[in-house]
């Protein structure tokens, strides 16, 4: 068995950004006010049946009028709601309500001395897109994505430095669980996957040409993925099985516009000669888009929540081909694992410093931001005692540590997330945040949780107060 050693440096480089999260639909409500235009995400919703309890995020938590500062946190991730501004997402038609709104935010939360950090994409797309085009599954979309963004440096990159374009940009086209709903298999997934690569390298091209001499800002996307570790770990099988885990789940969108082109383990297995496919159903990028997109981020966002042991597992030909299938493996958990909140997330707080290791090591160690890290509770805290988000915040933010320790470039961290909100397909049964929200209340009062005082006390230490709380294997 090794010894457990105490780390001897518990605190986190000077300037390193400590801050929480949050996104547009999730938390900010007013789904119809002051001009703002429907998303998929209100026309899922409002759809009977697709959403635990049928709940929606119409009201959500009244982010749209309210903003918790007291963390003390150095920045603020927040998305845009790009029909808030652009109600039908063209640029013919502009919201200026939904504009102010965006300006005032920015505004309070530098005078409060807290860096904004915004996506532009945070899956709330315009419905009018979706209806008139089918949304990501059509390549107009990059050029209306585009028009969206330059408008946002337009009119906010004066005082916005952090851009992130897409925020955990998997599209669910496949099981229609999340909007637009729709059920169109590995083929949807990986077209509109392939569409937002290029809107992506589009827009950092747009800022990097038109604002970034006088704005002096960065652009990046944030990727949210697992680890996947081989479960005999001397089993070759295993160890390929856990690269495409990590492959299709991060890969897919990283190593394109990182290193110019899909991963191996996808163009492999993503309709080859042993699914019987004479083409491939994963697109592929000319010579020109490979060198067009290669190197089109100046950080990468990282969104992490929990990790998976992985094993070889063979679907039969017959069944129909699916994202999910074409990766060819089996996802396990260990039971002695803590599992307090989503039946999806488990703590194994080891796996992220292998994940941001891999990423040091796959992609030129990039400048990293996380950007998602947080744990969801099962039950309401009534009492307000979430020791299991302490556990969880201890445990994942000493990997980061560790990592630094390796020589990982991480810059900042984000806890997910400030606020109970709006869980997608979940409704409201599932609460990420610091603060309780009382959403049966009208006026929905927040209450802090037992993890706020804790994590307000590792930022104002900028790491471990107690360096009993750091260690290292």
């Amino acid at each position: 068995m090794q010894s457990v050693r105490i780390v001897t440096h518990f605190f986190l480089p000077l300037g390193f950004s400590w801050g929480v999260g949050s996104s547009a639909y999730q938390t900010e409500g007013a789904w119809d006010v002051d001009g703002k235009g429907p998303s998929i995400w209100d026309a899922f919703t409002h759809t009977k049946g697709k959403v635990f309890r049928n709940e929606t995020g119409d009201a959500a938590c009244d982010g749209y009028y309210k903003l918790l500062k007291e963390l003390n946190v150095n920045h603020y991730l927040l998305s845009i709601s790009w029909p808030r501004i652009m109600p039908t997402g063209i640029k013919t038609e502009l919201n200026e309500k939904g504009i102010q709104f965006y300006n005032d935010t920015i505004n309070s939360l530098l005078e409060s001395s807290i860096i904004p950090i915004v996506s532009l994409y945070h899956w709330d797309l315009p419905q009018v897109l979706q209806e008139k085009y089918g949304g990501w599954q059509n390549i107009s979309m990059i050029n209306y994505f585009n028009d969206y963004a330059n408008l946002c440096f337009e009119k906010f990159g004066d005082r916005v430095k952090h851009w992130i374009t897409f925020s955990n940009p998997w599209v669910s086209y496949e099981t229609g669980e999340h909007a637009p709903g729709l059920k169109l298999g590995g083929c949807g997934a990986y077209k509109a996957a392939h569409h937002i690569i290029k809107s992506h390298a589009k827009v950092w091209h747009s800022y990097n040409n038109s604002w970034r001499s006088e704005q002096q800002g960065m652009v990046g996307i944030s990727l949210t993925t697992g680890w996947g570790e081989p479960i005999d770990p001397q089993s070759q099988a295993d160890i390929d099985a856990a690269e495409r885990y990590i492959q299709f789940h991060l890969g897919w969108f990283a190593n394109p516009i990182y290193r110019g082109d899909y991963p191996e383990a996808m163009k492999n297995y993503v309709g080859n000669a042993q699914q019987g496919l004479g083409t491939s159903r994963l697109p592929t990028f000319s010579v020109q888009e490979k060198i067009y997109i290669k190197g089109t981020s100046d950080f990468l966002g990282i969104g992490h929540f929990t990790t998976r042991y992985v094993t070889q597992k063979s679907f039969p030909s017959l069944q129909v081909s699916s994202y999910h299938m074409d990766q060819d493996l089996a996802e396990l958990v260990d039971p002695k694992w803590p599992a307090p909140g989503s039946k999806w997330l488990y703590s194994v707080p080891w796996g992220f410093r292998r994940l941001l290791n891999f990423i040091k090591t796959q992609y030129g160690n990039p400048l990293i931001y996380v950007t998602e890290n947080g744990v969801s509770e099962k039950v309401q805290c009534t009492q307000l005692c979430d020791e299991w988000r302490i556990e969880y915040l201890k445990g994942y933010i000493n990997e980061i540590l560790k990592a630094l320790n390796d020589g990982v470039n991480v810059r900042g961290y984000t806890a997910w997330s400030l606020l109970d909100k709006f869980e997608w397909n979940k409704g409201f049964s599932e609460r990420f945040g610091f603060y309780h929200v009382d959403f049966k209340n009208k006026d929905k009062p927040r209450y802090p949780k037992a993890s706020v005082d804790y994590y307000k006390n590792i930022i104002s230490a900028n790491g471990f107060p107690n360096p009993r709380e750091a260690h290292e294997i």
